[in-house]
Formats: C-alpha cells, structure tokens, sequence
C-alpha cells in the first residue's frame, strides 16, 4: 500500500494555520509600533460636534502639548476611559481633544452630554479619512502631540492610572522640559 501525500495535505494546513495562530496570539496589539511616531499630525479639517464649538484642525495642535482622543458613541472601552479623560483635563490640566469616529455629530454630543466633555474642541470623523492616515485600527487611541504638532507616542486601548503615571506623565513632563 502506497501513502499518497495528498491525504495529509490538509492535515498539514491546519497545523500551520494553528502554529501562527499560537505565534499571532502572543502579541500584545496594544505594544505594536506607530509608523506615525515622530511624524507631523496630517493636515485635517474636521466638523464640530458640539454645536456651540469651532471645528477642529490641525492648526489647534500648535503651539502646545496635548492628547488626542479617538473615541465613539458607541465604544464600550470608551466609556470605561472617560473618567481618566475628565481627570486629566480638569485635575492633571492636561489639554485634550477629541475625534468622534465612525459616528454621527448628534449621537457624539448626547454621548459628550451624558459623560461628560473633558475636550477642548471634539471633530467628527464619520468617514475615517483621518484615522485612516493616523493608522488608527480601533477606539479608544489617544496619541501624544509636540508643540509643532508631532506625533511622539500613541496608546491604544484606554488610557488608565498605569499608563498614565509611567508612560504619558513622564513624556509630557519631559516634552515641556525641551526648548
């Protein structure tokens, strides 16, 4: 009787699929690389959220250390991350603005409403042509930005009191210590 190799031809796929699976699964997404990292924020325009607000663009980041938050109306972690945001803003003075992504203005303002507006100014990003040139692959992103509106370090997932205190404090601490 003769093996024909054929027959574990299947076999053979599914242990390669289950040995990347097993590989892919190691990694953290959270500690993949940002190919914007020391980069300039891409030139936008976004509208308002909040009625009674400018729209936001790119000239707000000159000039001044601040985070910007990708989140959504319709984030779970986005929700479980806001108190830190209105901490940071009202506790911590630290100058935040936000991107309302893949939503509607009115369902942003009523989320901003209920949870509070820790925002300088909030832009609607519905179609995600910003967070499609920011590489952004999921909410909440928060991304750290220079004076000269560079980007220098992104979070992905929510920002909590670990991450703050040993990553974003120390970073925008020595971002303002530079001339």
């Amino acid at each position: 009787m003769k093996i024909q190799p054929i027959k574990f031809l299947p076999v053979i796929i599914l242990l390669g699929i289950g040995i990347a699976f097993a590989f892919g699964l190691r990694n953290d997404p959270s500690k993949l690389a940002s190919t914007m990292i020391n980069k300039p924020w891409p030139d936008f325009t976004l509208e308002r959220v909040i009625a009674d607000q400018p729209a936001f663009s790119r000239e707000d980041l000159h000039g001044k250390i601040s985070l910007v938050n990708v989140f959504g109306s319709w984030c779970a972690a986005c929700v479980q991350e806001h108190p830190m945001l209105m901490r940071l803003a009202n506790r911590e003075g630290v100058i935040i603005y936000g991107i309302d992504w893949r939503d509607t203005a009115e369902a942003g303002s009523a989320w901003l409403e209920k949870y509070g507006n820790p925002y300088r100014k909030v832009g609607l990003d519905a179609n995600s042509r910003l967070a499609i040139d920011l590489g952004v692959t999921g909410a909440p992103e928060t991304f750290l930005v220079d004076k000269n509106a560079q980007i220098r370090f992104k979070v992905v997932g929510p920002i909590d009191e670990k991450i703050w205190t040993e990553q974003l404090k120390p970073m925008i601490q020595l971002l303002q210590n530079e001339t």
